[in-house]
């Protein structure tokens, strides 16, 4: 168990998708008992920001964040008061998807959203949990299950801290690598690994069609 700080009751916080040119609005309701913020990588007006002093929320104060979901790709949000490293690690954070006008959507594909994320449960400076979405070991014990007919997209975010980089290796297969999304061209073609530092984050596409049905593993390729 961890004494997290959420958003909606969750670690990560929920995800927020829109499609580019959407009108984003947010009532941001402070019931903890430290100042917080909503801070969305992306571009708006920096009355939106959430990351100057003046903009904390204190404790039973509300604020409502309004912006332009702009530009498409994958992008996150995050409490910005300080310290920053604790109100992060103690669970501040979620996806923020902005999907490709209507004239120019990603094909089709089963999706998933992957937050890299780790937990310092003995609060001496380092991790002693690793996970995607949280729960440690979760999809070792319940794992994915595709469609091997269907491509596969993964938006994968790395919201890990106190670890300088963190990484994703997927077995007996490759990827395209969008690094942020914002380009329907690949940036990656054809890879079996990335690293992303804290607050990086990219889309994988790939497929198992070729492939025998099976087991097969992720995971990061560090110790």
């Amino acid at each position: 168990y961890f004494p997290a700080w959420t958003y909606n009751g969750q670690v990560p916080g929920p995800t927020i998708r829109a499609t580019q040119g959407d009108l984003i609005r947010i009532r941001f309701v402070n019931q903890g008992s430290h100042p917080h913020t909503m801070h969305f990588h992306g571009w708006h007006h920096p009355s939106m920001d959430g990351s100057h002093p003046d903009q904390q929320v204190l404790p039973g104060d509300e604020f409502r964040y309004e912006f332009d979901a702009d530009p498409f790709g994958l992008h996150l949000y995050h409490c910005h008061a300080v310290p920053l490293k604790r109100h992060i690690h103690k669970g501040l954070y979620g996806a923020f998807i902005v999907d490709p006008p209507l004239a120019t959507p990603r094909p089709p594909a089963d999706e998933m959203v992957m937050v890299m994320n780790a937990f310092d449960t003995n609060f001496d400076g380092g991790n002693e949990v690793y996970a995607c979405n949280t729960v440690g070991q979760a999809y070792m014990n319940v794992p994915i299950r595709i469609d091997k007919s269907r491509p596969v997209r993964i938006y994968l975010l790395n919201m890990t801290e106190f670890d300088p980089i963190n990484s994703f290796h997927l077995h007996a297969n490759f990827f395209d690598y969008y690094d942020t999304g914002t380009t329907l061209t690949p940036t990656l073609r054809t890879v079996d690994l990335i690293m992303q530092c804290q607050a990086q984050r990219g889309i994988l596409e790939f497929s198992f069609a070729d492939h025998e049905s099976g087991m097969y593993m992720f995971h990061a390729h560090q110790s």
